[in-house]
């Protein structure tokens, strides 16, 4: 029996990207077309120089594009244009952004070498100063923005937001006849605090392409209601976070459960995803959540795709596991240079599966792949490269065998090889 349907055309594609202003950081371009920019923040104590520069140097290594420092005192400001000197000698470029909260205003004033030294400066409206002094220092930092031509991010969070805006539109909304939730009034406060004090910076003369905006929530369904209302209100660049977005598994859903649909949503120029780190863990691994969100929704490529099946009954041993793991961590720790060396090399796809069932079908869609044999299974393994069966791998060193096979693929396509092949 045959179906008969009419052929359908769905869009596989995200909506069209939003129209933002762009705004040079430090050489990295936020909006104006330019492709999401991944960023991370540093958890040193920034007057721990040495601490700071490894991590900041790890950071960037993983793939941060821009890099947020604590800089909350005299030491730390101090320290700041030596950590960008370290930064340079080791041939590491990455833009660094100030987080200035309370006595920012002072801290630029008084260190005018930390002021050079950084890309960027963000600001929280909530805490930048307190009633009559809320403005005063808030244009104090603004107008240390435009003397040394920096942009600066204007961050709204909903932990620490105007309670005087807050307590306005509570009271104005309490004497309508048919009042919003808490919730909903507040959502609309975090808007308003950051549109305020963006037309404020502009009032002052800072221009709107010196301006990012972000409205940070810890709930996924206010952050994309926050960010769906605030992008229709502005073109500014906006930047994407789930502020306390929790630890681990719940971290990196909730991010990506929310910005996920904001980014297909059109909305979003530069994104951090704020992970706790498990006690002892790797900084970086926000960057790397980051960087598969965007690369897995097919918005950027950072690194090789390696696509493996989860295992079932079939697959009772563990090779195609721990070839697939081994495979992963190659890529990864070897990325930072085969950025340099092999021009295209994120593109690559390999496949390592564990069983006959889709093991041979997944590995002909890889550029190269492998079907390992699964529970009963000949011990065999095919390899497919660009689509077609080049060999059969058989005995204990498949694994190894596989590993070599890749590294002579990326050679060949992306390295000194194709070099050869274009001559």
């Amino acid at each position: 029996m045959t179906l008969q349907t009419p052929i359908q055309t769905v869009s596989a594609d995200p909506a069209p990207r939003r129209q933002t202003v762009g705004v040079d950081v430090g050489g990295v371009l936020v909006g104006g077309g330019a492709p999401v920019v991944v960023q991370s923040m540093t958890n040193t104590d920034t007057a721990d120089i040495d601490s700071t520069v490894a991590q900041v140097a790890a950071l960037s290594r993983a793939g941060s594009e821009i890099v947020r420092i604590t800089v909350d005192r005299d030491e730390a400001a101090a320290a700041v244009p030596k950590i960008r000197e370290r930064l340079e000698r080791l041939g590491l470029n990455v833009p660094l952004v100030g987080d200035f909260h309370y006595i920012g205003h002072k801290l630029l004033a008084d260190h005018p070498a930390c002021a050079e030294a950084l890309a960027k400066y963000r600001i929280n409206p909530g805490n930048v100063g307190f009633r009559d002094k809320r403005d005063k220092q808030f244009a104090a930092i603004v107008e240390m923005a435009i003397r040394y031509d920096k942009p600066v991010r204007i961050g709204v969070n909903w932990g620490s937001l105007d309670q005087e805006l807050l307590t306005t539109l509570m009271d104005a909304n309490n004497a309508q006849p048919q009042p919003l939730s808490a919730r909903a009034v507040t959502r609309e406060a975090i808007i308003q605090s950051a549109l305020l004090s963006a037309a404020l910076a502009e009032e002052i003369g800072l221009p709107k392409s010196r301006i990012i905006l972000s409205a940070k929530v810890s709930q996924v369904q206010d952050l994309i209601a926050v960010y769906r209302d605030l992008s229709r209100r502005t073109d500014h660049a906006l930047h994407l976070g789930l502020t306390e977005a929790g630890m681990g598994s719940k971290g990196i859903v909730a991010s990506s459960a929310a910005m996920g649909i904001l980014l297909q949503d059109g909305i979003g120029d530069t994104i951090r995803v704020s992970l706790t780190p498990e006690p002892g863990g790797d900084r970086t691994r926000e960057v790397q959540v980051a960087q598969e969100l965007l690369q897995t929704m097919g918005f950027r490529q950072f690194i090789p795709i390696v696509a493996a099946c989860p295992g079932c009954g079939r697959t009772t041993s563990t090779v195609f596991q721990q070839l697939a793991e081994k495979i992963q961590s190659d890529i990864r720790e070897n990325m930072p240079l085969w950025r340099e060396k092999y021009p295209g090399v994120e593109a690559l796809n390999v496949a390592v599966m564990g069983c006959i069932v889709n093991g041979p079908g997944e590995s002909k869609h890889a550029d190269i792949g492998i079907s390992l044999p699964g529970t009963g299974e000949t011990p065999a393994a095919p390899v497919f490269v660009d689509g077609k069966k080049v060999t059969t791998l058989r005995g204990s060193t498949i694994a190894a065998e596989f590993q070599t096979m890749v590294a002579d693929y990326i050679e060949n396509r992306f390295g000194k090889g194709r070099a050869d092949a274009a001559e």
